[in-house]
């Protein structure tokens, strides 16, 4: 199947460069180019791109607004999936993405076939949101002043197994890793993740991950 991609940047050549990368592949298809969030918006409505490439910082309309206006309830489904393109490791611009329902983000300066595979990862639905990214985003809520400190009533749906499988997700362990700490099948894991993700209205992992911080099940440092 084909990946229809989009690709969102006010640096025209910026634009140009990823799209003539990801159209060089066989399984890729760029269907539209963008300016800033509010042309994307526009866009996407006739594109409909699997996957979106968002720029944090345009004119006209952010990144971050941008990405909530995608998925916003009533768009078109499918929703596409959302790559946060920056220039920065992690700042309050990608944490605010994550939030909005992006599915990863990729540094600007990314290698070539990091870009390619990050559109794949996405289009699958994974998350692209990797252990050493993980780690800065739970730097970032350490430096943060303390906010809930309790498990919010969001989390009471969740079994105790399912709490388990969340503190993990949020420490960046795949499904692997998970397996070999809880000491269960790696379907096993999968399957929890998926009732997670369901339980939770979430789209992915980076949300699983922003969701254990913020409701207090798990605190940076732990």
């Amino acid at each position: 199947m084909t990946v229809r991609v989009m690709v969102v940047d006010d640096q025209a050549m910026v634009r140009a460069g990823f799209a003539a990368l990801l159209d060089s592949q066989p399984d890729i298809e760029v269907v539209g180019q963008a300016a800033n969030g509010q042309e994307a918006v526009e866009l996407a409505t006739t594109a409909l791109p699997d996957v979106v490439l968002m720029d944090v910082r345009m004119p006209v309309l952010d990144g971050i607004e941008a990405t909530k206006a995608l998925l916003a309830p009533g768009r078109p489904s499918p929703l596409p999936r959302i790559v946060v393109l920056t220039t920065f490791d992690v700042d309050d611009y990608v944490l605010e993405a994550l939030r909005a329902g992006a599915s990863g983000f990729l540094l600007k300066d990314a290698l070539p076939d990091e870009l390619v595979e990050a559109v794949r990862v996405v289009a699958r639905g994974d998350a692209l949101l990797a252990p050493s990214v993980t780690r800065r985003l739970i730097e970032r809520f350490a430096g943060r002043p303390a906010g809930r400190t309790a498990v919010g009533s969001d989390l009471d749906v969740l079994t105790e197994r399912e709490r388990e499988v969340l503190r993990e997700v949020a420490q960046g362990r795949t499904n692997s890793e998970i397996a070999g700490v809880l000491f269960i099948a790696e379907q096993t894991v999968k399957s929890h993740v998926s009732r997670l993700l369901t339980k939770l209205g979430l789209r992915d992992r980076a949300q699983l991950v922003v969701m254990a911080y913020e409701s207090g099940l798990v605190v940076a440092g732990d």
